[in-house]
């Protein structure tokens, strides 16, 4: 299920990148990249409809989250791929509890190493240990 819930945080985050800088509706977006998927198996799609309306419903307190975490980087310099990987990370490390916080962020930090910058993965795993302080498990 591992490979499977990795293609949905990849289908997943390209939506929510597109909605970020196109102004697209998410979802369209999301229906639209799984079909391109030549379809996504069912479980990928429904993991990532969960994470990206996730996200969309928890999205002002998990940007709190970051500016609290990143606070030398206000939410609008930080690059929009990487902005949407914590936001995925957060959503599923601090609301949505179902996978382990260490296996959460080692997703993240995998994403931004694939789709990110240079230092995205350093930055990105720097934020998350931080909110990952904030968990009890």
């Amino acid at each position: 299920m591992a490979g499977k819930r990795r293609k949905a945080r990849i289908v997943a985050l390209k939506a929510l990148y597109e909605s970020d800088t196109t102004g697209h509706e998410p979802q369209g977006t999301l229906s639209r990249l799984l079909e391109e998927e030549s379809p996504a198996p069912a479980d990928v799609a429904a993991f990532a409809r969960e994470l990206v309306a996730g996200v969309l419903a928890h999205r002002q307190e998990i940007d709190e989250v970051i500016q609290q975490k990143a606070p030398a980087w206000p939410l609008e310099q930080v690059a929009v791929v990487d902005r949407n990987i914590l936001r995925l990370a957060i959503y599923e490390i601090l609301i949505d509890n179902r996978v382990p916080v260490r296996a959460a962020i080692n997703e993240a930090v995998e994403l931004a190493k694939a789709f990110g910058g240079e230092s995205s993965a350093k930055f990105v795993n720097g934020v998350l240990g931080s909110v990952s302080l904030m968990t009890t498990r």
